[in-house]
């Protein structure tokens, strides 16, 4: 087996779960360079996969100035940041695995498109939902007919109140302009997901949803500007930031606060970063709750909801068809068939352990996908290729406009319109 060599470029946490891949298998791939503006992240990365100094880099303008120094690149920058390097790394030559949003422009992400098609490179979007084996099953059950023809799903994402706090009130995703709308950020994965079952293009879509409690008119009494400076709230507010990041626990979320995870450098970070604000008194504006409904050119529908306000975080799905419905929880890895005509009901448990932390093992089956593909030489679009993709981000889109305008948006007209 030829090992293929990778370099990343933004060296956070999503990059850290994609080349773990290298140091479990490290017959298969090989981390040889990394580019990041920080240097505590570059030195980890470098300390963990032998990288030489001369292959660690401060921005990937520098990485990808130098002759290619591997056979793909990893791109895991902000959803802003992805564009430029992404063009850049298919014109040097460069397979590219790119974070989901391919982009947070409509634009970008056409033009994305139409360079992935020209390029005789592999360009993969990380839609890890179409991966683990709880979706590829629904998938297989839908096309072996189980339940007839397929009429209606209902989908649910449940955000998690605690992971909503951590990622969309006070992280990295927290802000539209700085970021994404959430529909785009967190509900790509989704929008992909409906795309892939329905089975054909979304035709008409329309959008509901708006940022209701994380704002300054819900702080609870006296609440000060950051939780260490003497939350009047402490002892009864669910998001007091040193009930979340000063625990014995220091995997993620905790993981990303500092470069410094000793019980000093978390205090520090919650003093000073971003982490130990007040939810109530962030610069956030992106929804904590949002339903989308969707018709697919087969006379598919399905309805989509996404809450902050939920216990842990999740994803439910019903599908509906003319012989009998399926139910499914990713967490618990349960696929429930029920038929009509007996009223008999069949459960399938899968065996890989589910969950938010690798997708229900749809993280790892991406990359082992993606390094097959590169050296296979495959050059017909993968299961995630970006010309996949695009649609699905356009849907994203779309039900963003149809929520600021109020309207329903018909999807050949908005393609369009971008086009124009």
């Amino acid at each position: 087996m030829n090992k293929v060599k990778v370099a990343l470029i933004g060296a956070g946490q999503r990059g850290e779960v994609y080349t773990d891949y290298a140091l479990k298998r490290p017959l298969e791939m090989e981390l040889v360079a990394v580019a990041d503006p920080n240097e505590g992240r570059r030195e980890k990365f470098k300390a963990a996969h032998g990288i030489p100094e001369e292959n660690c880099f401060k921005d990937w303008q520098e990485l990808l100035s130098k002759p290619r120094l591997a056979d793909a690149v990893l791109i895991c920058t902000q959803d802003k940041q992805h564009f430029e390097p992404t063009m850049q790394a298919l014109q040097a030559g460069y397979h590219v695995l790119l974070e989901k949003p391919m982009s947070t422009s409509p634009e970008e992400c056409l033009l994305m498109g139409l360079e992935g098609e020209k390029s005789d490179r592999i360009f993969s979007i990380c839609h890890v939902l179409r991966f683990p084996p709880f979706f590829t099953k629904i998938k297989g059950l839908l096309a072996e007919g189980r339940i007839g023809r397929l009429m209606s799903i209902q989908h649910n994402e449940n955000v998690g109140y605690w992971h909503h706090a951590h990622s969309y009130v006070r992280g990295n995703w927290r802000n539209t302009a700085e970021s994404s709308p959430m529909i785009l950020a967190k509900s790509c994965h989704d929008m992909d997901i409906l795309l892939w079952l329905a089975g054909e293009e979304c035709l008409n879509i329309s959008s509901f949803g708006m940022l209701t409690h994380f704002k300054p008119e819900n702080a609870p009494e006296g609440a000060p500007l950051r939780c260490l400076d003497g939350c009047p709230a402490a002892s009864t507010c669910p998001y007091y930031a040193p009930d979340m990041y000063l625990t014995e626990n220091i995997d993620w979320p905790t993981s990303v606060i500092s470069t410094d995870l000793s019980f000093e450098g978390r205090v520090k970070a919650l003093k000073e970063g971003p982490y130990g604000r007040c939810v109530y008194h962030c610069d956030n504006d992106v929804v904590d709750h949002q339903v989308v409904n969707m018709e697919f050119a087969n006379e598919v529908t399905a309805s989509f909801t996404m809450s902050a306000f939920t216990n842990e975080p999740s994803r439910t799905i019903k599908l509906m068809g003319t012989k009998g419905e399926i139910r499914a929880a990713l967490e618990k890895n349960e696929i429930e068939v029920t038929y009509f005509d007996s009223g008999y009901k069949e459960t399938i448990s899968m065996e890989v352990p589910g969950g938010h932390v690798g997708h229900g093992g749809g993280d790892h089956r991406l990359v082992e996908d993606f390094l097959a593909m590169v050296r296979e030489g495959k050059t017909s679009p993968g299961l995630t290729s970006a010309s996949h993709s695009v649609s699905s981000h356009l849907m994203a889109f779309a039900a963003e406009t149809s929520r600021l305008e109020k309207r329903v948006v018909h999807m050949p007209d908005f393609a369009r319109s971008i086009l124009a």
